[in-house]
């Protein structure tokens, strides 16, 4: 049987969907595709559903009896060895949750993000000194030093996807609770201030403050992230958080219904150029 890990990569949720496609426009059904590998059907959706690793000798069998020719089988093998790769996140494995490392991996593969924020700056506009205080509250359920720093490291590399050459597009609706509510002492909050105004003046990033004197607005029941993604095997996720652990939503009503929201919130939010003007002025009260 093929051998569980904790979250699966991108790439390998991609490749997954791909055998099913492959095994769909062969006509095989999941028994079928069972018995070439002798395992149970159960096993085979847990490869497509990325659930479990792909084993390069199952894979192999699975494109022979889907009629795959090998140019493409080795293509497809070669793949499937690189998506099988830990990612980078892996090395913090030891403060990394499970929950958080998908969101990691599909974080680094989007080619859209945008997310709502109600309490906190978003993690990857976030200063070291600003995400080592919040974490020192128990935020993320773990307050030894030692653990603090290592979410501090792996938050901090993190943010390197938005200066690589195909960094993705980050559009940011945040709270002016964020503003308001102090993280720290005053010089850590200038500090905070002056990396959201850095991050304004950056080509692909949009900030967009939720002020207080718009009043209620559709997002107010919690924070959540819409990833979108270049791949067509991967379908748009909304990735929403709760006190000790996350859900993935993919399904397309669901995903329709997050992004009506996001939609209206960018709408009535302040605009990017008054954002601006807002962080500015908060800065001076600092």
């Amino acid at each position: 049987m093929s051998e569980p890990r904790s979250a699966p990569t991108v790439g390998q949720v991609v490749l997954g969907k791909r055998l099913q496609d492959l095994r769909e426009r062969a006509g095989m059904s999941r028994d079928q595709a069972a018995k070439v590998l002798r395992v149970t059907a159960a096993t085979v959706r847990r490869m497509e559903t990325a659930e479990v690793a792909l084993k390069i000798p199952y894979v192999q069998a699975l494109l022979k009896a889907y009629g795959i020719a090998d140019a493409e089988n080795d293509a497809f093998v070669e793949l499937a060895e690189e998506a099988n790769r830990p990612g980078w996140w892996q090395r913090f494995h030891d403060v990394l949750p499970d929950w958080f490392s998908m969101y990691v991996s599909l974080e680094g593969a989007a080619s859209l993000l945008r997310m709502y924020e109600p309490h906190f700056v978003p993690g990857l506009l976030q200063t070291e000194d600003y995400a080592r205080t919040v974490m020192r509250t128990g935020a993320i359920g773990q307050t030894r030093p030692e653990d603090i720093e290592r979410h501090v490291a792996l938050r901090m590399e993190r943010q390197s996807l938005l200066t690589r050459p195909d960094a993705p597009r980050l559009w940011v609706v945040m709270d002016e609770t964020v503003l308001r509510r102090p993280v720290g002492s005053d010089e850590i909050m200038r500090a905070q201030v002056d990396k959201l105004l850095e991050a304004t003046t950056m080509p692909n990033v949009t900030l967009q403050i939720a002020e207080f004197s718009t009043g209620h607005h559709p997002g107010t029941y919690g924070p959540f992230v819409l990833f979108r993604f270049a791949v067509p095997e991967l379908p748009d996720m909304v990735y929403s958080e709760y006190l000790t652990g996350a859900v993935y939503f993919d399904a397309r009503p669901e995903v329709a219904s997050y992004l009506e929201v996001m939609d209206r919130m960018a709408a009535q939010a302040a605009t990017a150029q008054r954002t601006k003007e807002l962080l500015r002025d908060f800065r001076k009260e600092l």
